[in-house]
């Protein structure tokens, strides 16, 4: 991509790709990393061509030896607004502050979720003490949970905070684990699972396991508690920090975790799950994962840190419900 004028150029069609929608086309590129609805917003808003001519078809069939040439217009950014919503603040200073994040509160706002993230929070608590590094859309975001993950997460107040916090997450210095729910029981009890992790080529909205591209992801893996043969509490450790890695490396095991959506398997009926708990684990509302413990070094201060929190009640009563039969 030419960064300066914001220009695309494909590869040239080849003849495994002929007659692909050019929206699916465009989509399954990895140097361009963009979603299908993206592409068709592209397409038909006039951003993309092909020897000069404009083609708003996302329909269009590619030939062999079709180069298309997308511009790419700049993202235009909402600023997020400081919104009063209650935060369960585990610690805080001048220089950071660790939240207890509930499940179902994205951290910071994209199209379709732009209130009521963890940056309006947070803005309106820390007023203007937030690390600008960032971007305007998520000010003092050092890293990330998903949207229905529980528990730890540090934010910046200051550019040398910022620095200081990213610089271990790039070197995997951080301590991080997290507690699963998953079907199945692991075997072996405790592993380490090893696999780069890139978007699906087969459905966008996942990340996998790639045999070629992909980030290296490294998770270490921990059976705490087994229940039956139908489920497990798993604690695992991150060694990197990829999209979905937990979900995705313990699904590569064959062990989804509960109330997932996304990696959910078809093998579950075959676990011998007790009739009266199938419909509460079929429906339990979001993917079984919390992320329970954080720790790191003091960027100004050089004291080492660690923060733990307890599961939020409905973990908790997932756990229990588990215990009980």
């Amino acid at each position: 991509m030419n960064e300066e004028n914001n220009i695309f150029i494909t590869p040239a069609v080849t003849e495994a790709e002929k007659g692909l929608r050019l929206d699916k086309f465009l989509s399954e590129l990895n140097a361009l990393s963009f979603s299908r609805n993206r592409v068709q917003q592209l397409i038909k808003g006039g951003f993309v061509s092909a020897d000069e001519a404009e083609i708003s078809d996302p329909a269009f069939k590619v030939r062999i030896g079709d180069v298309f040439c997308l511009e790419i217009p700049p993202v235009q950014e909402a600023d997020p607004e400081p919104e009063n919503i209650p935060l369960d603040v585990v610690y805080e200073d001048d220089d950071l502050i660790v939240i207890n994040k509930p499940a179902g509160m994205t951290v910071h706002p994209a199209p379709g979720a732009w209130h009521k993230t963890l940056v309006n929070a947070l803005l309106f608590h820390c007023q203007d003490n937030l690390s600008g590094i960032g971007g305007v859309k998520r000010p003092g975001i050092v890293h990330r949970i998903d949207k229905e993950t529980s528990g730890l997460i540090v934010a910046a107040k200051n550019d040398a905070a910022h620095q200081g916090l990213c610089a271990q997450f790039f070197n995997h210095s951080i301590e991080r684990t997290y507690n699963a729910v998953v079907y199945g029981v692991p075997n072996p009890l405790s592993g380490t699972v090893e696999g780069n992790i890139g978007r699906s080529k087969f459905d966008r909205k996942k990340m996998a396991i790639l045999q070629n591209g992909g980030k290296f992801a490294r998770t270490h893996y921990e059976t705490v508690e087994v229940f039956g043969r139908f489920a497990a509490l798993v604690k695992c450790k991150l060694e990197t920090g990829r999209t979905h890695q937990i979900r995705v490396h313990l699904s590569s095991l064959g062990h989804a975790l509960i109330g997932d959506k996304i990696y959910k398997q078809n093998h579950i009926s075959t676990l011998g799950i007790p009739p009266a708990l199938a419909p509460y684990l079929k429906d339990f509302p979001r993917q079984a994962l919390h992320a329970a413990t954080l720790g790191f070094i003091h960027p100004r201060t050089g004291q080492k840190l660690f923060f733990e929190v307890p599961f939020p009640p409905d973990f908790k009563e997932l756990i229990e419900k588990l215990h009980n039969l």
